[in-house]
């Protein structure tokens, strides 16, 4: 592949606006009880009508996101609206945590049983009061924000299933995700909730997570290794999200030795998870080697894959490292040409180990407007600094 920055920053724009986005304004928008529909078969068609909470959240903050730092389109943020209004009147307890899912019309059907519905949340109303200018819905944002910050060393609360103090664990997920959820929140925030939030996060990830420029998903509370299943558990495409995550915040400090610190473990976790038979990620991995607990340890997902070509075209501007830009080069040609569907708008989520189609939907229970969108909107943005970059020196 030719470094041709213009020529790539034109093909993400290119997926984003006249693929991706039209796909889900076409056959996501409940009309009738309000609401995105996120069940979609290959052609767009609805096969299940339940809401999901993750799911809802994402799309308000992806049309929402749009709308702040691309253009101001009405009809965006009419999108981000429409999912807003329904999640404010249908997606919280009494208490004001965040369900995982609802019936159609907006009955709760599973109870709010850990932080991410809040951090959704959180993300997605900051974005749309952004966008919108409406005082309910920054408060909506901090009291979203509030919640997680309260829960995240308890994030299951009382519907955590482990016996207490037999084998204590904590999970990547939470720090990670707090650290992209803080940035989200900046213009919101007190400067020093900020720095304090952002600090301790890129110091839990970086310290009691990483081991060997591996990121396990689960440690100890002192951030030592359990050897059991959990505990031995490689989830690559975590590892690599959270690293771009990292290599974010450390860019506004011009941290440089953290940048590459970043760019290692994505390129040690590369090698370590890629499918040398197959071409692919891995989605789980056992550490030592041992057969997964993960029956679907094999499979090949959407976001792990757009997640690291974000992570590495990011590493590559930031350092112009030339391993970033030949397993750029590497995850690009298997993910446009097994993800992307030829014949339909939009990307297929679930690959069999040897890259055929597994799951013939391009939305579900997990897959939604969230990841596709945002890594097209931001590998175009890396390669249009790129290129305006190349242009000038």
């Amino acid at each position: 592949m030719e470094r041709d920055f213009r020529q790539l920053a034109d093909l993400y724009k290119t997926a984003l606006l006249d693929n991706v986005l039209p796909f889900w304004e076409q056959y996501s928008i409940d009309t009738e009880c309000g609401g995105y529909f996120t069940c979609l078969d290959r052609t767009g068609k609805v096969y299940d009508t339940d809401k999901f909470i993750w799911l809802q959240n994402r799309q308000v903050w992806t049309f929402s996101m749009l709308c702040n730092r691309l253009e101001k389109r009405s009809s965006w943020l009419d999108i981000a609206e429409h999912g807003a209004k329904f999640l404010a009147n249908h997606g919280r307890d009494p208490e004001g945590n965040w369900y995982f899912s609802l019936n159609r019309s907006g009955q709760p059907l599973i109870q709010p049983y850990n932080i991410f519905s809040d951090c959704f949340a959180a993300m997605a109303f900051s974005q749309f009061a952004l966008a919108s200018g409406q005082d309910w819905a920054r408060e909506v944002a901090l009291q979203a924000y509030q919640n997680v910050l309260r829960r995240q060393t308890n994030p299951k609360g009382n519907y955590n299933k482990a016996y207490p103090g037999t084998r204590s664990l904590k999970g990547l997920s939470v720090p990670m995700i707090l650290a992209n959820l803080t940035l989200e929140m900046e213009w919101l925030l007190p400067k020093t909730t900020l720095d304090q939030v952002l600090e301790a996060t890129v110091q839990e990830v970086m310290t009691d997570f990483l081991d060997e420029n591996l990121l396990y998903e689960n440690v100890a509370p002192d951030g030592s290794h359990v050897d059991c299943f959990e505990g031995r558990v490689i989830n690559p495409g975590h590892g690599i999200e959270a690293m771009w995550f990292m290599m974010d915040i450390a860019h506004r400090s011009n941290n440089l030795n953290l940048i590459n610190q970043c760019i290692d473990v994505v390129i040690r976790t590369l090698n370590f998870a890629w499918d040398q038979k197959y071409g692919g990620i891995y989605y789980f991995l056992d550490v030592k080697g041992h057969p997964p607990q993960q029956l679907e340890w094999d499979q090949k997902l959407w976001w792990v894959h757009v997640e690291t070509l974000v992570a590495l075209v990011m590493g590559y501007r930031l350092t112009g490292r030339s391993d970033c830009w030949k397993w750029y080069q590497k995850v690009h040609d298997y993910s446009w040409s097994h993800f992307a569907d030829a014949e339909y708008e939009e990307w297929f989520g679930y690959l069999d180990r040897r890259g055929e189609v597994l799951l013939n939907l391009k939305g579900g229970k997990w897959k939604g407007c969230f990841h596709i969108p945002r890594s097209m909107y931001l590998c175009w943005q890396e390669f249009e600094a790129l290129d305006q970059a190349e242009k000038f020196s």
